[in-house]
């Protein structure tokens, strides 16, 4: 089933001439409404007469977090404060945080894409839905509301946190989707066995998991755990929340609606367009936004794009999982690190849980160092000191050669490292820089 299969099976000629005819009313718009943009095209020497279709989105400028924070609370949006019928603020830890705005016809974009989406991992019309993800300021949980509601799924609107009551709602009423994120599925699924409940008899059996980066190899143990689908759902509150992309069946890539978010894949450094199928970072316009429409806002994601149809009948391009940050990267020893390559080498090796912490430190005048702290089977753990130093071993070979850089590997019993009913919290940098 395909939600909106006008848009989502479109040509890509089709599917351009709609980019074009609405990155151009968008040039104006901003121009006009909102005074950042119109300084940052003046600034630029771009006028909205000189967009004149989709591939004049070069000539406009960047936008990025920066931009939001410093404009704080209201300089970036392009509608008066009385036309928002919602806001949402991000927690920063530094600054100003991020805020957003949704008028009543993006709080319906929102339920459009999100419909999209939840359609996309395969839910029905007559499904029920289990929002697992946070309410309230955390864009989360509303966004799966609003498309649930949208596509006129039974809700159950639990937010995160509680997870006994979690478990014993999904016994008590059998909702057959999931909506979390991925390290709290596998939370969950501790908890039950913990219970005497085994999550493969669960009546979960489409997971769509997203608000933090995850594995292939996480994604085996969700689905092993749980006998389900296990989905990724893209999206970020600058943009419009979770609702930007969305995993179908197949798990080739993430479609994502461009229709609405326009996306360019350009190389970090350069600011250029990079090839089809290459690494680079994800730059997404929304097109129909009217709040805070955001142009060629910066993601700092890193993904790979194709424009491949996919089997399941949508002609969407469609983005890797996320590859990495270009500015949550940890940066040691001169080497970019990805938090996630730790962990697919961690999850490729039998023995170990899907647990893990990276602790970084730097002694006075001493190289960075890096630890790693990896929860293991009790049986390995309680087995002979020889064969535990053969694993700590075979982690440390195996992340070496990836990571291209020396590292310490800490084996530490189930569950020692601190659980998260949000975003799993990997790396603690006690470096002062």
């Amino acid at each position: 089933m395909i939600w909106n299969e006008t848009i989502e099976t479109m040509s890509r000629e089709e599917l351009k001439n709609l980019q074009s005819e609405r990155l151009v009313s968008l040039a104006r718009y901003v121009y006009e409404h909102c005074p950042l943009y119109k300084k940052k095209f003046d600034d630029t020497g771009v006028l909205p007469s000189d967009i004149k279709g989709i591939e004049d989105i070069t000539k406009l400028p960047f936008t990025n977090k920066l931009d939001m924070r410093d404009s704080y609370p209201f300089g970036l949006f392009s509608r008066p404060r009385t036309d928002l019928v919602e806001l949402h603020v991000s927690s920063g830890t530094t600054g100003n945080p991020t805020l957003v705005g949704y008028t009543r016809d993006d709080i319906r974009l929102w339920g459009e894409v999100m419909a999209r989406a939840l359609c996309c991992a395969g839910a029905e019309r007559d499904d029920t839905i289990q929002i697992a993800y946070g309410y309230g300021l955390f864009t989360g949980g509303l966004g799966f509301h609003y498309g649930a509601m949208e596509m006129g799924l039974t809700i159950i609107p639990t937010s995160s946190g509680q997870t006994k009551r979690q478990l014993k709602i999904m016994q008590d009423f059998q909702p057959r989707i999931l909506a979390c994120t991925p390290s709290y599925a596998l939370y969950m699924a501790e908890e039950a066995k913990e219970i005497g409940l085994d999550p493969r008899l669960a009546s979960w059996k489409i997971g769509v998991f997203g608000a933090e980066p995850w594995s292939e190899s996480m994604r085996g143990e969700i689905e092993q755990a749980w006998d389900m689908l296990a989905t990724d759902i893209y999206g970020l509150s600058e943009i419009i929340g979770p609702g930007v992309s969305q995993e179908c069946q197949y798990k080739d890539g993430l479609h994502l609606f461009s229709d609405v978010f326009y996306p360019e894949i350009i190389d970090p450094e350069t600011g250029h367009p990079v090839p089809e199928g290459q690494d680079g970072e994800l730059v997404i316009t929304t097109l129909t936004k009217q709040g805070i429409p955001l142009i060629r806002y910066r993601t700092r994601d890193i993904v790979s794009m194709t424009y491949e149809p996919c089997r399941c009948g949508r002609t969407s391009p469609r983005t890797s999982k996320i590859k990495g940050r270009t500015d949550d990267m940890i940066v040691v020893r001169g080497i970019n690190v990805f938090p996630s390559q730790i962990e697919h080498v961690l999850l490729g090796i039998e023995g170990t849980h899907p647990h893990y912490q990276i602790v970084i430190d730097r002694q006075a005048h001493k190289l960075d160092q890096v630890e790693i702290m990896v929860e293991v089977d009790e049986a390995i753990f309680s087995d002979e000191i020889k064969r535990m130093h053969a694993l700590e071993q075979t982690i440390k070979k195996e992340i070496e050669a990836v990571l291209s850089i020396g590292v310490t590997v800490r084996l530490v019993e189930p569950k020692t490292i601190a659980r998260s009913e949000g975003k799993a919290k990997r790396v603690i940098d006690k470096r002062q820089m």
